[in-house]
């Protein structure tokens, strides 16, 4: 395997061991600097060129991309999609991973715990917003912050305010989250790898700083994750778009909470801490998956026009309820079953003869108006008792509720 690292610091502990790794493998593997890359779409063909001359053949790509050229770095990882070189973290991936609150957008739809979190501009809103997570002290983050940095702990709602009504007056874009005090300088951090955590450990502020990151001068142990918690660190993980991933969680009395999915995680804390061979465990992955790159499949599936993927609900009462799949009449409607979704279970390829249960989400790909009647109506948000004072625009209707523009 010929593999490409994207770093702008070869000499840093996480992309020597990775380089290392692979070539005690037996691989190729050079490390290009992300910047030096300009895009080429002036042919029949996407391509790229380094250091002005074109690239030559590589298999992966493993991009490792530091916040402050988010967007060229994206914009490289993308048009080497587009080339079929296989890449872990898509250019999609780290776009979601990058920014926070798109992160938490994302995840807050598929069951993930996570620390309350509001998201507001006008000063108005502040007050209700530290309300609703569950009033101070709240931890106010920046969105593009990294390693601790533009994170910070405000013990009451005056200094919130302050904190908030002074970062916003820069054009700071910031989150207002719960403090989860029972996980106070503690957090987890876990490696995903593939389908699985390879490598976890705990990270534990010094002194009275909240922040745990190793960067802040905290400490590291090793760790054994439950069942649970590496489940959710896996779906945080590939929801996100992500195969390497360095997942943050809490631990909170109600189980992990996730705080950051990072497409770029450093391995010395880890490795330190756990004595692991990450480096190698993400290499062996590359390897293995290298011949099955990752696939935008909206943007193939346009071509087949009247087809495409939705997902059916097996609605309670449904014919299909306590059927096998082969009975359903999917097949004879051009429907094909690709994965099904049971609880928090997800079935990929499901066997014709396994039997559909009420409340079943099938995801599948067929002709669109076959689909069409199958497809559950579309979710109504619950209404939940206002927090705070009423706007000035919003009165209370006859039946108690709150509306609004």
């Amino acid at each position: 395997m010929k593999l490409a690292i994207l770093s702008r610091a070869p000499r840093s502990y996480s992309t020597s061991r990775l380089r290392n790794a692979g070539s005690d493998r037996g691989h190729e593997v050079k490390v290009l600097n992300t910047l030096r890359f300009a895009i080429d779409l002036s042919g029949d063909e996407p391509d790229l060129m380094y250091r002005g001359r074109q690239l030559s053949h590589y298999d992966a790509v493993l991009p490792r991309i530091g916040a402050s050229i988010t967007f060229f770095g994206m914009a490289v990882v993308r048009q080497m999609e587009q080339m079929d070189i296989y890449t872990p973290n898509t250019s999609v991936g780290i776009a979601n991973s990058r920014d926070k609150l798109r992160a938490i957008q994302i995840l807050s739809r598929h069951s993930i715990g996570m620390p309350a979190t509001m998201f507001v501009r006008d000063r108005a809103d502040v007050l209700a917003a530290i309300e609703q997570v569950g009033g101070a002290p709240v931890v106010i983050k920046l969105l593009e912050g990294t390693q601790g940095i533009g994170v910070i702990l405000a013990p009451d709602t005056k200094v919130a305010e302050a904190v908030i009504e002074t970062l916003q007056s820069t054009r700071q874009n910031v989150l207002i989250q719960r403090f989860v005090s029972e996980s106070r300088g503690r957090d987890i951090r876990a490696l995903v790898v593939g389908d699985q955590v390879v490598g976890a450990m705990r990270r534990v502020a010094t002194g009275d700083e909240f922040r745990s990151n190793v960067h802040r001068g905290g400490s590291v142990e090793p760790v054994e994750l439950d069942d649970e918690y590496q489940r959710v660190a896996v779906q945080a993980a590939q929801i996100m778009g992500l195969r390497v991933a360095g997942v943050d969680m809490l631990e909170g009395n109600e189980g992990p909470s996730v705080m950051e999915v990072n497409s770029s995680p450093g391995l010395e804390g880890i490795e330190a801490a756990t004595g692991l061979d990450i480096a190698g465990a993400i290499i062996d992955y590359i390897a293995n998956q290298v011949d099955f790159p990752e696939l935008d499949v909206r943007q193939r599936l346009t071509v087949s026009t009247g087809y495409g993927v939705a997902e059916i609900l097996v609605r309670e009462g449904s014919d299909m309820v306590g059927k096998a799949i082969e009975r359903t009449g999917l097949r004879d409607r051009d429907i094909t079953v690709l994965t099904l979704t049971r609880g928090a279970r997800v079935i990929p390829n499901p066997r014709a003869s396994r039997e559909l249960e009420s409340d079943d989400r099938l995801l599948c790909f067929g002709k669109l108006e076959s689909m069409r009647d199958l497809v559950p109506e579309r979710r109504r948000r619950k209404a939940r008792p206002a927090v705070g004072p009423l706007p000035e625009n919003a009165h209370p209707n006859p039946m108690g509720e709150t509306e609004s523009p």
